[in-house]
């Protein structure tokens, strides 16, 4: 089957000497040989498919196994429809920043939030700047504040290298 990692033995397939049986309606039929689960599958016109290899015993079931794999591919359609991937979108900022352009900068974060991915907010420190590291994280916790409606601080402001570093995430 493409696209899974699971291969199911079918029938002539399946090796083992013992094997638990789940019959076609889901009842459990013990554990027996396979010849004689081969046996019960065949009357009943269905496959007999190892579902479970790593049991002791295996665990086979008594199934259609064109319908078995038709709903298995199904199943990981709609996984892979309901999963999203979350972007990290990043915002740069300085120091000496002037409120136009942080309003700016806070617009272009609401939208990226908006939109369900997470935001990296980097201050970053040139030169003499450094110095005045103390009094810049003021404007993380105000990038934060004017996002606190739609937003939650996901990872507080950290120093690393010659930047400040704030990873914000949409509120649930």
């Amino acid at each position: 089957m493409e696209g899974t990692t699971i291969d199911y033995l079918i029938n002539e397939q399946i090796r083992d000497k013992e094997v638990r049986v789940i019959g076609a309606e889901g009842g459990q039929l013990g554990v027996m040989s396979v010849k004689e689960a081969m046996q019960i599958a065949e009357e009943a016109g269905l496959d007999l498919v190892r579902v479970s290899p790593n049991a002791k015993p295996p665990v086979c079931k008594i199934i259609d196994y064109g319908k078995f794999r038709y709903e298995m591919s199904r199943k990981e359609k709609d996984a892979k429809k309901k999963q999203r991937i979350v972007e990290i979108k990043e915002v740069r900022l300085s120091p000496n920043i002037e409120d136009n352009d942080l309003n700016t900068k806070v617009g272009m974060a609401r939208k990226f939030l908006e939109k369900g991915n997470r935001v990296k907010v980097t201050l970053r420190f040139r030169g003499r700047e450094l110095a005045y590291v103390n009094q810049s994280k003021r404007i993380l916790d105000e990038f934060a504040e004017k996002l606190s409606d739609i937003s939650v601080v996901d990872k507080p402001a950290k120093f690393e290298g010659r930047s400040m570093i704030m990873f914000l995430a949409e509120k649930k």
